[in-house]
């Protein structure tokens, strides 16, 4: 078993910033990529980026370039979000993608205002 403890959203303006966090304990050592995914109002829950334990990253096109996705040693990743957009608003999950399953955090609401 794996838990996820996200924190980090809120109302922002857009061309803002906001930094998302996620925090693993449990089985960790199990974990092979963690990231977030985001579930925009009336859509479906789409990927945003995610890190393999190796370190290697990928990006959702929407979001390169803007948002930056990092990990310490401690089994916490940060999302790192620059020129927030009105169509950033979402609800953001933490995933983290095991052998046995995938967990998934509470979710933190992320509004981006016009």
């Amino acid at each position: 078993q794996v838990q996820l403890v996200e924190s980090g959203g809120g109302l922002v303006q857009a061309g803002g910033s906001l930094r998302l966090s996620c925090a693993a304990s449990g089985s960790i050592s199990t974990i092979n990529v963690m990231g977030w995914y985001r579930q925009p109002p009336g859509k479906q829950r789409q990927l945003v980026a995610g890190i393999t334990s190796g370190g290697s990253t990928n990006y959702a096109d929407s979001v390169k370039g803007r948002f930056a996705l990092s990990r310490d040693n401690a089994n916490t990743v940060y999302l790192q979000m620059n020129s927030l957009k009105p169509e950033d608003t979402a609800v953001y999950y933490c995933n983290a993608h095991t052998l046995t399953g995938n967990y998934w955090g509470q979710g933190t609401q992320v509004t981006v205002s016009s």
